[in-house]
């Protein structure tokens, strides 16, 4: 109880509270969204799809961010193109939504040591310790790979988070940004590209198949577009305006697990013992890489 008080977390009323929840929900079934429309969709066009939707016609009603242009440029490159195209073909490689959920948490670590290459930021001894316990569950889900098209996709997915972690630089690069025009427009910059590598190496079939989409990958790129991005993204943005990062942040731990009870429920996807414990040496490393300087700071505090 001492440790929780020390924490201080920012009160939130309730319908602010089942607002955020709603998002990490949306976000926890996104990936069985992904899961779905690769069903008749190759990856790379996918990806250019769910960008397309998400900038048009958004883009003609949104400014663009106060921030040179070129920044927009390389966020929209790295964070979007590259990152969600390695997650989409990870996945279509064979890894199931809720390995692929857990896998990209490592972005946070991936985030804290470029930020010491790039910024010189001091790296505490909490995030280190949590470094280590997640990447030990990702040592623990490697180990425990079945076909070498998954361990493709681990690979893949691994990837996807060190871009991630790339794309938080450019961000922070950048100082505050109104994160859903970033989004929009990082998001219009991205699918040009993506359309055209597709073209040349997922061929001309694709697009056919785009034009006689079923309902459900049809409703699964809607629900990737305009649920768990431009929505999820101006919710998250507008509750990073009202309260502190220590107050919203905690809540994305819920992503992954209920990413990975949906992939259970909707795709049988077995959940063995080395699953669980994968989750939790992964969740317990966020966990202390996110609390733990906080409360190391709190307790010298007291004792001082």
């Amino acid at each position: 109880m001492q440790i929780i008080s020390m924490l201080k977390f920012h009160p939130m009323p309730l319908p602010h509270l089942i607002l955020i929840l709603l998002v990490i929900t949306v976000w926890g079934f996104n990936f069985i969204a992904i899961k779905l429309a690769l069903v008749e969709l190759p990856p790379i066009l996918l990806c250019a799809l769910c960008f397309f939707l998400t900038s048009v016609p958004a883009i003609f009603f949104v400014k663009r961010p106060k921030v040179p242009f070129i920044k927009v440029l390389s966020y929209g490159l790295v964070m979007f193109a590259l990152q969600f195209t390695l997650v989409f073909m990870g996945m279509f490689a064979g890894v199931t939504p809720g390995l692929a959920s857990l896998l990209l948490q490592v972005h946070v670590f991936f985030s804290t040591l470029l930020a010491l290459l790039f910024f010189q930021e001091k790296i505490h001894v909490s995030q280190i310790i949590g470094g280590l316990l997640a990447f030990l569950g990702i040592g623990l889900i490697g180990m425990n790979l079945e076909t070498s098209s998954t361990t493709l996709g681990f690979t893949l997915i691994v990837a996807a988070a060190a871009a991630w972690g790339a794309g938080n630089v450019i961000s922070k690069k950048m100082g505050k940004v109104d994160v859903l025009s970033l989004v929009i427009w990082g998001s219009f910059i991205a699918w040009p590209p993506l359309l055209l590598l597709s073209l040349f190496t997922e061929g001309t079939g694709p697009f056919y198949n785009l034009s006689h989409l079923t309902l459900v990958p049809a409703a699964s790129a809607l629900y990737i577009a305009y649920l768990s991005t431009l929505f999820c993204y101006g919710v998250w943005s507008w509750m990073l305006h009202r309260y502190p990062l220590s107050t919203v942040a905690p809540f994305t731990l819920a992503v992954p697990i209920l990413a990975m009870l949906s992939s259970v429920l909707v795709f049988n996807e077995p959940l063995q013992s080395w699953k669980i414990a994968a989750g939790i040496l992964v969740l317990t490393g966020l966990c202390v890489n996110l609390l733990g300087s906080r409360i190391l700071k709190k307790l010298k505090r007291n004792n001082s």
